[in-house]
């Protein structure tokens, strides 16, 4: 291809999108000496990238479909976020139980099962194994034993934080000289006859707008591609997303201490009830969706979907939507296949679409997922290479640590941190969990102050100090990005809104907000919360879901 120079603002890659995809081609094209500016119409990882079902998976439902370049991917990709991001990613056991009648029976799940050990080989997390009726009635006695033919228990991953895994990119994205601005709208490309020179921009805040021309622009905002590339560039329908949905409820009667993985008796598709973060994440659904991309909620077919399958895998679960304390509900960044009949069938893999020669300069990822990003990163920081005409460069980021997991041993730091703590156990383990070993910049700023010591959240012991260390070093600009993304205060089980008034109060005393935006700030976050994930608690205040009035 032809050689272009950067544009005028010196930068080689505009990426338009600060999802999971985004910041990991910011990330890798950073890191290879690129100079990387990000535009984020709301806050990093808070479209699809937030709404997924928060595993870490070698790709074992890809066996199915033969897709076995993708399962190598995935178990790559999954070990090495083992040994980048230790204190995100963890081994998650899981059982798949056999029952009669199920599409899939159980020797060929074994056989699958096998095969994907031996592909794993020295990457697997544990070798899978096969599970009598009498072991599960022992080990599993809530699990329905209607028809049950048997199981296997299969090792994978979870990232119980998604949300932190993005954070955590934008932190070493910036450390390696990217850009990313966030709440800041693209509001067009910038197409000079057959080229495409960079965005125009808005920044959501003060209303200022401006340009930013580059080399090469990326087109990484996940379902949303086709709206940037409408009006702007003739392009076919890149995106065919499919919707997927999950419920959160308290631990319920029969409640598995293990994930169960198992296929749901209404459309044979494969789903989970998960343990996660001291409560349960049931998921999910696989739905065409053609409906408004900025409005995607869970339905209440689907809510009772979930409820229905899992009830009926655990007879004494009795759950009912008064159980389901929020829902969650995003779009797959999926590419568009016509005429699909069964949406698994729909590549899980990514692709790098080149649009030139119409458009020069411009580039749309399609598909991705929270395991393989870094794969993606990769990928499409090769492709902006050969599109700047420029040789390859090596790749640094297989094995470059994020910044929570900067530590020779992370276990040992783990150790000493728990015990050095001044906090609780509990306090300390969280923080771990969520900081890394950045966790030590929460105890120096609580040493800073004597009112950033002070909890502001009693469900998890959060400190003040959090809300700062969110918005000083991690670019939360919203009590929404401080409470729901960087503390994670905004997913217990009342999405954090007790604690909306203290976090504000915080802001207010060390942030520099008044009294006003603190107000605001508190409204927006309600009206996100009860927008997105139909609360429970704002339910519960009107008799009515999805209404209510927090104050």
């Amino acid at each position: 291809m032809s050689h272009q120079r950067p544009g005028r603002d010196g930068v080689d890659v505009v990426v338009i999108g600060a999802g999971i995809n985004g910041l990991a081609v910011a990330r890798d094209a950073a890191s290879r000496g690129l100079r990387v500016v990000v535009v984020e119409r709301a806050d990093v990882g808070s479209g699809t990238s937030s709404t997924s079902s928060r595993l870490i998976h070698g790709g074992l439902k890809y066996l199915e479909r033969y897709d076995f370049k993708l399962v190598h991917e995935s178990i790559r990709e999954r070990h090495i976020l083992f040994r980048t991001a230790p204190h995100l990613v963890r081994d998650y056991p899981m059982l798949i139980p056999f029952y009669a009648g199920n599409s899939r029976p159980g020797p060929k799940i074994r056989l699958g099962l096998l095969a994907f050990d031996i592909m794993a080989g020295p990457w697997g997390r544990g070798l899978s194994r096969g599970v009598s009726p009498r072991e599960i009635a022992r080990r599993w006695p809530t699990l329905s034993r209607d028809g049950l033919r048997g199981g296997a228990i299969f090792h994978d991953a979870q990232v119980p934080w998604a949300e932190r895994l993005c954070v955590e990119l934008l932190l070493d994205s910036e450390r390696l000289g990217a850009r990313v601005l966030t709440h800041t709208t693209v509001t067009g490309l910038i197409v000079e006859g057959a080229r495409v020179l960079g965005v125009r921009i808005r920044d959501n805040q003060t209303g200022e707008q401006g340009e930013i021309r580059a080399g090469v622009t990326v087109n990484a905002a996940g379902p949303w591609i086709d709206r940037v590339l409408d009006g702007q560039v003739a392009s076919p329908r890149l995106n065919g997303g499919t919707k997927g949905s999950h419920v959160v409820v308290d631990p319920f009667p029969g409640a598995p201490d293990t994930c169960i993985f198992f296929e749901a008796a209404a459309d044979q598709r494969p789903i989970f009830v998960f343990p996660w973060a001291g409560r349960y994440l049931l998921g999910s659904t696989d739905l065409t969706y053609d409906g408004d991309l900025d409005e995607v909620v869970a339905s209440d077919a689907e809510i009772d979907y979930l409820l229905s399958e899992t009830n009926r895998i655990f007879p004494s679960a009795g759950l009912t939507r008064d159980d389901v304390l929020y829902s969650v509900a995003g779009v797959r960044p999926l590419p568009y296949t016509e005429g699909v009949k069964d949406n698994a069938e729909i590549s899980r893999g990514h692709s790098v679409h080149d649009h030139a020669p119409a458009y020069r300069g411009l580039l749309t990822v399609i598909g991705g997922k929270l395991t393989t990003h870094r794969a993606l990163g990769e990928d499409v920081t090769d492709a902006v290479l050969r599109v700047l005409g420029r040789g390859r460069r090596r790749c640094v980021t297989r094995r470059r640590p994020l910044p929570g997991a900067e530590v020779a041993d992370w276990k040992a730091f783990a150790r000493d941190f728990v015990r050095w703590s001044p906090l609780t156990r509990a306090q300390s383990t969280r923080l771990l969990d969520i900081y890394g070993v950045r966790a030590r910049r929460v105890l120096d700023l609580a040493a800073s102050h004597p009112d950033l010591a002070e909890v502001v959240d009693e469900e998890t012991g959060a400190l003040a100090a959090e809300v700062v260390l969110a918005a000083r070093e991690e670019k939360a600009v919203t009590l929404g990005d401080i409470l729901l993304r960087r503390t994670l205060i905004g997913l217990g089980p009342d999405m954090g809104l007790s604690a909306a008034r203290a976090c504000a109060e915080v802001a207010v005393r060390h942030l520099g907000w008044d009294e006003e935006r603190a107000q605001a700030e508190i409204a927006a976050y309600e009206a996100e919360v009860r927008r997105r994930y139909r609360p429970r608690v704002l339910a519960a205040q009107t008799g009515k879901r999805g209404e209510g009035r927090f104050s």
